[in-house]
């Protein structure tokens, strides 16, 4: 039997059915899987997004749950207005396949947060910006265009979800590609600022909170956060993120404001 890898939209939909298992229905897990006629394993594996969870799964499970008809439906509805697949579910080549599926998670996201130490976060890199840091990864120059455009299609996410960033001091006077490529990556920072994205600056030698790396928080409705964390050789997804939220909220209290994060930012830029 093939090794389903587990997709964005089968790990929301899983943690969805445990929600209305535990929480609307009251059953226990051996409990619903009796009522729906499972195998305990198969709606455990269902539940965890190891395996396909489709609609009509998904709609086998609630109905033998007993779950009224006017809380179905419109839940039902939801899934089917949402089911159409993206760019991320067909494998591009030269884009590594944590890429996809980190879209596929930014796709059902309603905020999404960067932690970033070491460099600008990917959502808010010029292009020059981008091409020298992957070229500083090693990354084929025929790689590059191709990498760069599902980046672009990543960041089609940023007129949709809330999105801000805490960016460290020294990630700010890097200047990846040189002194012009430097400045136009700090005013678009600025303009991204202008368009309501919150870029807050961690000012240097805090000691209040301890940053081991960095990391990329996305929030959703129905579903427990969770967190992307980029490895030189490729990447993990976090999903019991708790620690990774508390450090967001002292994290606000640490931060610049806005306001002074933007005058930093402009004092960086017109030096």
């Amino acid at each position: 039997m093939p090794v389903h890898t587990p997709r964005p939209q089968d790990r929301m939909r899983g943690t969805r059915l445990r929600v209305i298992r535990k929480q609307r229905c009251g059953l226990s897990l051996e409990q619903a899987a009796e009522m729906a006629g499972w195998y305990l394993a198969k709606l455990s594996r269902t539940e965890r997004g190891l395996r396909k969870v489709t609609i009509e799964d998904f709609a086998t499970l609630i109905t033998a749950w007993g779950l009224p008809p006017k809380e179905r439906e419109p839940l039902l509805a939801e899934m089917a207005a949402g089911s159409s697949s993206g760019w991320w579910d067909r494998p591009i080549p030269g884009v590594p396949s944590d890429l996809g599926t980190l879209a596929g998670y930014e796709a059902e996201a309603e905020e999404l947060v960067t932690v970033a130490l070491g460099l600008v976060p990917g959502l808010l890199q010029t292009y020059e910006t981008a091409a020298n840091i992957l070229t500083a990864g090693g990354i084929p120059r025929e790689d590059i265009e191709t990498i760069w455009m599902a980046r672009l299609r990543r960041q089609q996410i940023l007129v949709k979800a809330e999105y801000k960033t805490f960016i460290t001091f020294n990630v700010l006077r890097t200047p990846w590609g040189g002194r012009e490529v430097h400045r136009a990556q700090l005013k678009h920072l600025l303009d991204c600022q202008d368009r309501g994205i919150g870029v807050r600056v961690i000012p240097p030698y805090q000691t209040e909170v301890l940053l081991l790396h960095s990391w990329h928080w996305m929030a959703f409705h129905h579903s427990p956060p969770v967190v992307y964390v980029e490895l030189a050789a490729g990447a993990t997804f976090i999903h019991e993120a708790n620690a990774y939220t508390d450090l967001l909220s002292r994290l606000e209290h640490v931060a610049l404001s806005r306001d002074g994060s933007r005058r930093l930012i402009r004092d960086l830029l017109e030096g």
